[in-house]
């Protein structure tokens, strides 16, 4: 039995140019990325995926020479920007949850975030979790992947894999973080604003009265009843903010 050094050679290069594209990929992306999943859980989701799509590589690509680890550099900032855009959707929903649990009178009430590695409103925490529920349940895995497979056609090696321009567009969609969050938090801010409005003329027809003890568990009570009613337009305001993500991943992967 013979050794084809050439067909390794060929195998190897794409196997290789797709890992580098779909590892810078798994480093940031939501679900792939997920620092709650042990590293070896990780590592096999990103081999398998690129054993998977490494016959769609480009057939001569050169990944030991000069030019051919540029190259290999430039498939890692792509996929890493791809999915630090779908990153900030995400960020944005649990910043959201933040604001209501800040107008909940619920900011000190934090957990651990481990993908972070800090501390996170348990409300905005909360938040996450449902739209990555709602993200799986419509399949967003799946067309993340079939989105990375149709890259190998639409940016071949050899050119630049991410420009200025795309750069510049994955910074400015950086302003969704604050306005996707805003979009997602203002239904039950405007409950809680109404109920602070309240509360103030309370303070002023009866000055004596304490509002730190009768006002904290009201505006909690009332909290979880405007949060539970503004559920509803979560996953449209989660939609918006995946259809421009997805408009701007497809244009970062020439698609």
């Amino acid at each position: 039995m013979t050794l084809d050094l050439a067909w390794l050679s060929l195998w190897l290069g794409r196997f290789l140019w797709a890992l580098a594209r779909v590892g810078g990929l798994c480093l940031v992306a939501p679900v792939f990325g997920a620092t709650v999943m042990p590293m070896r859980v990780r590592l096999g989701v990103a081999l398998v995926l690129t054993a998977v799509l490494a016959p769609l590589a480009p057939a001569a690509v050169d990944v030991l020479g000069l030019a051919g680890m540029l190259d290999m550099a430039g498939q890692v900032v792509a996929g890493a920007a791809v999915g630090f855009v779908l990153k900030l959707v995400f960020d944005a929903v649990q910043f959201g949850g933040g604001l209501v649990g800040q107008g909940m009178s619920l900011g000190f009430a934090e957990v651990v975030d481990p993908q972070a590695g800090g501390n996170a409103n348990v409300l905005g925490q909360f938040y996450l979790v449902l739209v990555t529920l709602v993200f799986l349940a419509m399949d967003g895995h799946l067309r993340l992947v079939a989105l990375l497979a149709d890259s190998f056609r639409s940016l071949p090696p050899g050119g630049p894999a991410i420009d200025a321009n795309g750069l510049h567009a994955v910074l400015a969609f950086g302003v969704q973080l604050f306005g996707g969050a805003v979009r997602v938090a203002l239904p039950a801010m405007t409950s809680l604003l109404v109920v602070n409005i309240g509360f103030a003329a309370i303070s002023r027809a009866a000055p004596s009265m304490n509002l730190f003890a009768v006002g904290f568990p009201i505006t909690v009570s009332l909290g979880f009843i405007a949060l539970w009613l503004s559920l509803r337009s979560l996953p449209g305001a989660f939609g918006a903010l995946q259809d421009s993500a997805w408009e701007l991943m497809r244009h970062l992967l020439g698609s």
